[in-house]
């Protein structure tokens, strides 16, 4: 799949359902996830991708912050995912 890194992503399936996530990491079978809440950068969540939706949003400054592999505070993704969920109501 193309890169994904930066975007956010809801749950589909599991416990967590409905929550959303940013992808900070990913390869062919699994996404790494963090809501900079319960899921923080140091302890990211390793879920399949079929069982996240992928929401066509991402935060540039992050996603280049991703790719750079710069320090992103668990802050800065609780701010960019309360963005996501405001734009969406």
């Amino acid at each position: 799949m193309s890169d994904i890194k930066g975007y956010f992503a809801s749950s589909k399936a599991g416990h967590d359902k409905g929550t959303v996530y940013m992808i900070l990491e990913s390869d062919d079978v699994y996404v790494y996830l963090s809501d900079g809440k319960l899921r923080p950068t140091d302890k990211l969540k390793k879920k399949k991708l079929k069982h996240v939706q992928l929401i066509k949003q991402k935060d540039s400054d992050l996603a280049e912050k991703i790719e750079k592999n710069l320090f992103i505070s668990n802050e800065e993704i609780k701010y960019a995912i309360k963005q996501i969920k405001t734009s969406a109501k």
